[in-house]
């Protein structure tokens, strides 16, 4: 699933990738790649621009099947029992089996469903351009509950503790309770919040369009602190071990003591950071505008190595068993070690 976990940390347990590496593979779509994979049970996961989503096998990098929607797939797949959830452009929420690759059901929308869902208790959890954060049960594709807010969502939510955790175009932070839908609390910005929150020691980290940075208290919604960037901040936090590790419009991406906000460092690329860090064997992995890859080491901030594509790197890396997987705006799904 999109960060690897439920509290969207972007904390992958695995060997990572510690030297400058080789392409094993690609393979090209017809249209960009923003959604991140995923993998599971030997496959990986992933949409593209030209509306489809994909399954490979990860030893061969040979197509298994893809699904066909009406439009883009930004949204980046969860897998759960068989059955592989994502969302399309095209305002529909899908399930689909992993093995066949035919639709189980769809849930309809009425706006683009970007959000990446997350899985819990039997039900899963989106949001959608229409404004509305939904809950829907994986066995029926039957709606829960929804929740209102005063604008799109493009955020993915985080769970918690029975809560779950999205921002909102609206500005707004919010915490529901996962069984309800009932709000809990939420907090205000200054600007559209698109990043995802990560929860982490009873924190909840986020960025938003205004160049902010925040840490709210995961049991009463306030601030704990801030920091502002020079760039929108559309990247989702990475944490570990008490760091978090966000990129930024401006073109750094940070590393910031958890509990203070101190900056411990930060690293410039040539580019927008819109990916998510993901962190694999004391290692942080990210895209940027500027078309590469990086690895950077994750105490001291400096550059491990660099992978050039063709195109704009939006989609967030994953690592698995010493190979990292990301798409670029080139259209090609890239497995590195």
């Amino acid at each position: 699933m999109f960060r690897n976990n439920l509290q969207r940390t972007g904390v992958f347990n695995t060997k990572g990738v510690l030297q400058a590496p080789k392409s094993i593979g690609k393979f090209k779509t017809s249209g960009m790649i923003q959604s991140s994979p995923t993998v599971s049970e030997g496959m990986v996961y992933f949409g593209s621009c030209d509306d489809n989503l994909y399954a490979l096998d990860i030893t061969t990098g040979k197509e298994k099947w893809k699904f066909s929607t009406e439009k883009y797939v930004f949204s980046s797949p969860a897998v759960l029992n068989g059955v592989v959830y994502f969302g399309s452009n095209d305002e529909h929420l899908y399930a689909v089996d992993i093995k066949t690759g035919l639709e189980i059901w769809r849930f309809g929308t009425e706006g683009n469903v970007k959000s990446s869902p997350a899985i819990s208790g039997g039900v899963v959890y989106f949001g959608s351009w229409d404004g509305n954060l939904y809950a829907v049960y994986i066995n029926t594709g039957k709606e829960r509950w929804r929740f209102k807010t005063g604008d799109g969502i493009d955020s993915s939510p985080a769970i918690s503790d029975g809560l779950v955790y999205f921002g909102g175009w609206d500005s707004h932070l919010y915490a529901l309770d996962a069984v309800t839908g009932q709000e809990r609390w939420r907090f205000k910005t200054g600007g559209s919040i698109m990043s995802t929150p990560a929860i982490y020691d009873g924190m909840v980290y986020f960025g938003n369009n205004d160049c902010d940075f925040f840490a709210v208290d995961i049991n009463t919604g306030n601030q704990r602190w801030m920091v502002s960037t020079n760039g929108k901040i559309t990247s989702s936090a990475a944490v570990f071990e008490g760091v978090v590790y966000f990129g930024s419009g401006d073109e750094y991406l940070y590393a910031m003591d958890g509990k203070t906000g101190k900056e411990k460092w930060k690293f410039k690329t040539a580019g927008w950071i819109y990916s998510s860090p993901a962190i694999a064997d004391g290692v942080v992995y990210f895209g940027s505008w500027d078309k590469n890859l990086y690895a950077v080491d994750m105490q001291t901030g400096q550059q491990i190595w660099k992978f050039q594509t063709e195109d704009l790197v939006e989609s967030s890396p994953v690592v698995s068993d010493g190979v990292v997987y990301f798409g670029s705006w080139d259209g090609n799904l890239y497995a590195l070690r």
